[in-house]
């Protein structure tokens, strides 16, 4: 063949090799006459809910709204276009020549153009080369119409069509048009509307809504008589079709969630996104935050975010950046839940499950509750007061910052820092050595969507889940592209992958447990601050593990809670910074978090993990493990690791006399009846708060007189504690000002004789205070009993 083909060549004459050279030329520059993308414009950003129902949309950057390319066309404005453009649309190969040599005949006869005879194939090219039109450029029209319908199929080129038409004014495409004149989509056209947006782009310039509403009239009923003769429709559809008014003036395009669409606009420009947000629960959201923000406005409090995540699905669902995105308002433009702020107790949680998981701590075990000065760092509780010792549980429902950093100074601060990184909260960057302690009472900042994703992660451990970063876009499969054109949003494998491997790098591994969150929500189900709010008397309240916080100067509310169906963020506040006095997170987000979940669907509560707790015996009152001379005791399930934690230091086997009320020592009864006793005792400084709130709690009885001494501290400053660094401040007429230096005895009534740096200053009995004016510099505070129990406390003067 090869040979035969080179003979051949060899035999043609010069003239014939000419002609068989030109017309290869002409079939190469035919095959890449069409360029590989017909369109070079910019879209319009479009954003649609979970069905493809239309949330938001932002204009092209030429100024045009034009959504991006569909992939079919609705059949109504197919059997439209094509009655009224090209009825011979499927029988030709882009040019018809019996429409070009009627068209050429009219016009020749009429000496003026009264009739194109260009196919929707030819009119589709000449969208994309916007030329003027000449005899040349129609020429030119027809050669890259045939050649777009090898490459193309019907519907494709359709599809292009009805994409770049010109629908008047700066709309274009049907998509754009559909929602800018009737405010629905392409799909839920009606005769009559599918009629009206056939017969614009023939003449947009000259016909449309503003003007000439007569002959746009006139010209959408013939065609739709021309359907009706051709009974495309029936008599009652035309009927009801030629009735139907035209529109008054063009719909302004659906707001809901703007700032995902904002978002969408800065990541996604120019695309169509299927978001994950479902509309219905969209648009309530939107109007439970309208209703609390004009109440949270009569305290000059502006703004408020919700997130709304679907646990099972891992996807948001309702996304409410800020209120008000319309209002010019200072802030409201702000998208609160991507916006980094002040955690507050948001992340206690957190640290109460860390320490759980590694086995150093139980989930009631007493943990100090009394004034601490670390290095200069005082916390204080919300209510300034200080219970002694609490259960970390309770703690943590009441959310007490003095046990929280109690907390955090025994696992970590490097450990815990690193923990929250491994979460996925990003804005955590610094060193943790930046934060200290504060890190646990909002020292560090956050998102709204970092901290909702963790704790719906938190759940997803409980329903046996990857946990994953949450998605905000949907990628569908060909097949319902196909039917439901553009509806969904397709993504390449490239983009599939990429999104994979950023959702892989964000979450790791799985982080959280789910023994140790079973224990963390049973705590936090049990929040409850009467001094804020008592969310159990709220009607029809289904179970929820939820938290609230509230930054350092009022400036941010939060709450977030988690049930198996959602994981529900709220934050409420000022995006400019502003503290307002009111701006607790108990009392402002909290109910907004309460209304969320009444509207949203209930479900049974999370199933407790099996084959994960072991039984042991726990010390009732301490919450540690049962000591040898611990008495009253539960047999409660706790995580294994919980086995290495220390048994209950607070049970002691004491000798009392026989009416209990003085201890002694075996060797000093002679012949006095003696009873043994277990009894449980805090450490002096705890002891001094929690009997204030335990009137049970019963102190140790005093030694006999001459017989023994205690080995037990009897006595502990409350401040200063050692080593610590204080400011004298100062009074109002500029003088140096004065410390007051307390101490906690388990005897108040005893006599306490105080010395600075080895100098007597003073006594005292029943309360134990004093205040004293050091001067600069280190010095040693001592205080002494009048059975001759000493303490010593060190403190630097600044």
């Amino acid at each position: 063949m090869k040979v035969q083909i080179i003979n051949f060549f060899k035999h043609l004459s010069i003239t014939g090799k000419v002609i068989l050279s030109i017309i290869t030329i002409l079939v190469i520059g035919y095959i890449f006459c069409l360029p590989r993308e017909l369109f070079h414009v910019p879209y319009s950003t479009v954003v649609t809910d979970r069905n493809g129902d239309l949330l938001g949309a932002r204009i092209a950057s030429d100024g045009q709204w034009r959504f991006p390319p569909r992939t079919t066309t609705p059949e109504k404005m197919k059997q439209c276009l094509m009655m009224f453009e090209d009825r011979h649309f499927y029988y030709h190969w882009g040019v018809n020549p019996f429409a070009t040599g009627r068209a050429a005949w009219q016009n020749l006869k009429n000496k003026r153009v009264v009739s194109g005879g260009s196919t929707l194939t030819m009119q589709t090219i000449r969208l994309a080369r916007n030329e003027s039109r000449t005899f040349g450029e129609k020429f030119i029209e027809m050669i890259l119409a045939t050649r777009l319908e090898f490459r193309a199929s019907k519907e494709e080129i359709l599809s292009m069509y009805v994409s770049h038409a010109p629908f008047g004014g700066n709309v274009v495409g049907l998509d754009a048009a559909a929602w800018r004149y009737f405010g629905h989509s392409a799909e839920d056209l009606s005769w009559a509307e599918a009629a009206m947006l056939a017969v614009l782009p023939n003449a947009p310039s000259m016909i449309h809504l503003s003007k000439a509403r007569q002959a746009l009239l006139e010209k959408r009923n013939r065609l739709l008589k021309q359907l009706y003769k051709e009974e495309v429709i029936d008599e009652s559809a035309y009927e009801l079709a030629v009735s139907e008014p035209l529109p008054e003036e063009p719909h302004p395009l659906p707001q809901i969630a703007p700032h995902l669409v904002s978002r969408f606009y800065q990541e996604r420009n120019g695309k169509y996104s299927v978001s994950t947000i479902d509309r219905g629960i969209q648009t309530q959201i939107e109007s439970l935050a309208e209703r609390w923000s004009n109440e949270f406005n009569r305290s000059d409090i502006r703004n408020l975010a919700i997130l709304v995540i679907d646990i099972r699905n891992n996807q948001v669902v309702a996304y409410c950046g800020n209120v008000n995105f319309e209002r010019k308002q200072a802030g409201n433009q702000v998208d609160v839940i991507q916006a980094p702020r002040s955690t507050g107790s948001i992340l206690k949680p957190f640290l109460y499950y860390a320490m759980l998981q590694e086995g150093s701590l139980l989930p009631d075990m007493l943990l100090p509750d009394i004034p601490v000065n670390i290095n200069g760092f005082t916390p204080q509780n919300f209510n300034l007061q200080f219970e002694g010792a609490v259960p970390a549980s309770e703690a943590l429902a009441r959310s007490l910052n003095i046990p929280a950093v109690t907390m955090l100074q025994r696992y970590g601060v490097p450990k815990f820092h690193s923990f929250l990184r491994q979460t996925g909260f990003k804005t955590i960057n610094r060193p943790a050595s930046h934060y200290g302690l504060s890190l646990i009472l909002g020292g560090a900042e956050a998102t709204l969507w970092d901290v909702t994703s963790a704790y719906a992660n938190m759940g997803r451990s409980l329903l046996q889940l990857p946990q994953e970063k949450c998605s905000l876009l949907l990628a569908a499969s060909q097949e319902k592209e196909e039917k439901r054109s553009f509806d969904k949003l397709r993504m390449t494998e490239s983009e599939l992958r990429k999104t994979k491997q950023t959702a892989l790098e964000a979450s790791g591994t799985n982080i959280f447990q789910p023994g140790a969150v079973w224990q963390t929500f049973d705590a936090l189900t049990e929040v409850n601050r009467p001094e804020e709010i008592d969310w159990k008397s709220i009607p029809s309240m289904h179970p929820i593990a939820w938290k609230t916080g509230t930054s350092y100067g009022f400036r941010d509310a939060w709450a977030v809670g988690v049930t198996p169906g959602y994981a529900v963020g709220v934050w409420v506040g000022n995006a400019t910074g502003e503290g307002k006095p009111g701006l607790v997170g108990a009392r402002t987000a909290g109910p907004v978090l309460f209304d969320i979940f009444n509207m949203l669907p209930a479900s049974r509560w999370f199933k407790r993990p099996g084959d994960i707790f072991v039984k042991a015996e726990i010390c009732r009152k301490s919450g540690h493990l049962k000591s040898r001379f611990c008495e009253e005791t539960d047999t409660l399930l706790i995580l294994p690791a919980g086995l290495k934690t220390e048994a209950c230091p607070y049970h002691h086997l004491i000798t009392l006399s026989a009416d209990e009320t003085q201890r002694i020592y075996e060797n000093c009864a002679n012949t006095e009846p003696t009873i043994q006793k277990s009894w449980f005792t805090l450490p002096p400084v705890w002891e001094w708060y929690y009997k204030q709130h335990h009137p049970e709690y019963k102190a140790l009885p005093p030694f006999k007189p001459g017989c023994g001494e205690d080995a037990l501290q009897q006595m502990q400053f409350i401040y200063p504690p050692m080593n610590a660094r204080i400011v004298l401040p100062r009074q109002m007429d500029g003088s140096k000002g004065f410390i007051t230096v307390e101490l906690a005895h388990s005897n108040p009534a005893t006599t306490i004789y105080w010395h600075l740096d080895n100098c007597y200053l003073t006594q005292t009995q029943d309360f134990h205070k004093i205040s004293l004016q050091p001067s600069s510099g280190k010095h040693s505070l001592t205080a002494v009993d009048d059975a001759g129990n000493t303490v010593s406390t060190t403190f630097f003067v600044e």
